[in-house]
């Protein structure tokens, strides 16, 4: 996925603004390049893991289709550990039977310690893979 320098920063102030909790929101996109950023609120503000409210998951999402735009990344940050999804991040975003909630659907972190943003698969059956995220005028 190809984001803006731009974009990026929006996604880290806002897990700045949200710390010592985790932040959540979503990342519209198209053809493989993201767009714009939508902030969310966690359901349960805690530094160890987000759930995006559902009122605002309905309405992000809905906003997204309805611009013509695709669902590209859930975002959200980490207090304390690297970007990496941990078992609470892969447990939702897949189901009681192994598959993906969001198929299609990429998972942005932005680590907070190490101001770093990396980009995940998590694949059916709780598979991670880390994907290229290609950030504007990074040379990247």
């Amino acid at each position: 996925m190809r984001i803006s320098r731009e974009l990026l920063e929006e996604i880290a102030a806002h897990a700045r603004e949200e710390a010592p909790n985790e932040c959540c929101g979503m990342v519209a996109g198209r053809d493989g390049t993201a767009v714009r950023v939508a902030r969310a609120r966690s359901r349960d503000p805690s530094p160890l893991r987000y759930e995006v409210e559902p009122g605002d998951l309905h309405r992000i999402v809905t906003e997204i289709e309805d611009g013509g735009e695709e669902l590209a990344a859930i975002y959200h940050s980490h207090v304390r550990s690297e970007p990496y999804p941990s078992q609470t991040d892969v447990n939702l975003a897949i189901d009681h039977r192994g598959e993906q909630l969001w198929p299609g659907t990429l998972y942005l972190i932005f680590g907070l310690r190490e101001q770093e943003a990396r980009l995940w698969d998590i694949r059916p059956g709780g598979e991670v893979v880390e994907v290229a995220l290609e950030v504007d005028g990074d040379g990247r």
